[in-house]
């Protein structure tokens, strides 16, 4: 039995010339989306700060030390922390726990009070 060719009745949309202009746009965010992840992470290794991008690693940068601008920013685990410097001193009471002592190659020691030998003695 020869099968006789049936014509198929295509669909409004079929013709290529009648196809959405914005139908390629998707494949555009795509591939800027993938641009802008892989920017930053190359910004990110440029500056040989891979630690940023470790979910477990603890991180401290500060920015401009001894200006008036300096920040401090901290990385514990995934959550991250900006300190801003104010002319504000702080103060409060407390109780004197040792002395530090910075030497002439910039090491700082802590002394305890009293002879102990870490800072957190009980009473």
């Amino acid at each position: 039995m020869p099968r006789s060719k049936r014509t198929r009745r295509k669909g409004l949309l079929d013709d290529d010339s009648e196809r959405s202009p914005l139908s390629g746009v998707a494949n555009i965010f795509d591939v800027a989306m993938v641009f802008s992840v892989a920017l930053i992470v190359m910004l990110v290794m440029s500056y040989h700060l891979p630690q940023l991008l470790d979910p477990d690693a603890d991180i401290t940068i500060v920015t401009n030390p001894g200006q008036p601008d300096m920040q401090i920013i901290i990385k514990e685990g995934q959550t991250i922390e900006v300190l801003n410097m104010t002319d504000r001193i702080a103060g409060g009471q407390g109780e004197v726990l040792g002395t530090a002592y910075k030497l002439a190659d910039g090491k700082v020691i802590y002394v305890p009070e009293n002879g102990a030998e870490n800072g957190n003695e009980s009473s």
